[in-house]
């Protein structure tokens, strides 16, 4: 299944204005790119602040920190587990 660019779109502009990266464009975060580590640089308050935005704003839960991890390591991940939690 094919995701939804927009819903990709709109994920990048949730990660640039949660975490006011004023320096960064939402379309220049490539949706395969890692957001920790070598990718945008997150760090774990990063993906706490993330966590509660995307959990409020698309009403899905991440329970665990695993759940967490997996879901946020990129874009494309973070707009394949909301689709997911949408469908189940």
């Amino acid at each position: 299944m094919r995701m939804s660019e927009s819903l990709k779109s709109e994920l990048k502009h949730l990660i640039v204005e949660t975490l006011k990266l004023h320096d960064i464009e939402p379309a220049s975060i490539k949706d395969d790119e890692p957001l920790f580590e070598s990718g945008l640089g997150l760090d774990s308050i990063d993906a706490l602040e993330l966590v509660l935005s995307v959990e409020k704003r698309y009403g899905v839960k991440i329970s665990s920190s695993e759940q967490s991890r997996k879901a946020l390591a990129s874009v494309e991940s973070l707009a394949a587990f909301i689709n997911e939690q949408r469908s189940s």
